[in-house]
């Protein structure tokens, strides 16, 4: 039995896209293999490690438990979308400075759940940033140095604001 196609548009990154899509075709497929965009990642495939999260709308989404039909009409940013070599965005600039990452796997998760949280919570405590990335699993940094880099983005993007 072939599976449907259904139509959707959408924004990926800012770009508008339209494309056909099986019904049961997951998010993080459809952004890996239809466009291309490596950046999220497929660790555990239930929804657990948070590798795949994306913003959907403006919220942190487990996109190998959305179905890209469940996207039509929406805003999808995915790592690539926050910024790129010549421009970091001050997470990724934090990242790299704070040593954020090891083997990288778990950062574009945790760069998009942490970019929601600082936009709904610009000066966050540690215990809040730790309670946002609990649920992303990370095997190799013992979560500090993530921590600390998001609270060091959490001043740059205040400080940027200020000078603004």
């Amino acid at each position: 039995m072939t599976s449907k196609l259904h139509e959707i548009e959408l924004s990926v990154n800012g770009k508008s896209v339209r494309r056909n899509v099986p019904s049961r075709m997951l998010l993080s497929d459809f952004l890996r293999e239809d466009l291309n965009l490596r950046g999220t990642h497929v660790g555990c495939e239930h929804g657990v490690c948070g590798a795949c999260t994306v913003s959907v709308d403006g919220k942190s989404t487990r996109s190998c438990l959305t179905f890209a039909v469940q996207t039509h009409s929406c805003s999808v940013r995915t790592v690539e979308g926050l910024g790129n070599i010549q421009n970091l965005h001050p997470l990724q600039q934090a990242f790299w400075e704070k040593h954020g990452l090891q083997c990288g796997f778990c950062t574009p998760g945790m760069l998009i759940t942490a970019e929601e949280l600082l936009t709904n919570n610009p000066t966050p405590t540690r215990e809040q940033v730790a309670e946002a990335i609990s649920g992303n699993l990370c095997r190799c940094t013992g979560y500090e140095t993530i921590i600390d880099a998001i609270m060091a983005a959490s001043e740059a993007m205040q400080k940027k604001e200020v000078n603004a």
